[in-house]
């Protein structure tokens, strides 16, 4: 079972476990796999305070696999549309950090944010600090939470499963299509740019 393979590797290597299991699980592109679960549990071993900052840093770094197929998928889209998405970027740069902390923080499926992220070419570094903010964050309070309850934990945290996996697929082609269809140019002029 890959759960008890996890748990096992993070109990074996301590922090640095903790950092390759929260980076595997996060590198998954769609498909969840529950590293949360053992986040959660190494924080009733571990101390909370490391294990958010070791499980912080890994899931942060993986979640921009997702980033990374978005910034070299840019090729498949028009030039036009290209030119079109990079008023989205301005747009974003108003509002983008506040949502990439909460993506990051919440159960929010992130991929949904950083591929679309990787598409408009928004500059790494600021999509990187909000996001292991909200990462770091949400390590620590289920580490610390180990010692709470583990059901509870389970039902905000844990698993999609199937029907999460595909809400989430339909999810990433909606907003996909959204910003190749949507000329981003004309409402950045109409609802950003009136208001420099």
């Amino acid at each position: 079972m890959v759960l008890d393979w996890m748990e096992q590797f993070a109990h074996q290597f301590g922090y640095l476990g903790v950092f390759i299991i929260s980076f595997i699980g996060s590198v998954s592109v769609v498909f969840p796999i529950p590293y949360t679960i053992v986040i959660y549990i190494m924080g009733s071993f571990l101390d909370p305070f490391f294990v958010a900052v070791s499980g912080g840093l890994g899931s942060a770094l993986g979640e921009f696999s997702g980033y990374t197929l978005g910034y070299y998928g840019r090729a498949i889209v028009s030039e036009e549309r290209r030119k079109k998405m990079d008023y989205m970027v301005k747009v974003f740069d108003r509002y983008g950090p506040v949502a990439i902390f909460l993506f990051a923080l919440t159960p929010l499926p992130d991929d949904l944010l950083f591929i679309p992220l990787g598409v408009m070419r928004y500059p790494f570094w600021k999509a990187f600090i909000p996001a292991l903010f909200g990462k770091t964050l949400m390590t620590f309070i289920l580490a610390y939470s180990g010692q709470q309850s583990f059901e509870l934990i389970k039902v905000l945290f844990g698993e999609a499963g199937l029907l999460g996996t595909v809400i989430t697929t339909a999810l990433l082609i909606l907003i996909i299509v959204a910003m190749i269809k949507i000329d981003w140019e004309k409402l950045f002029e109409k609802y950003v740019g009136t208001k420099n």
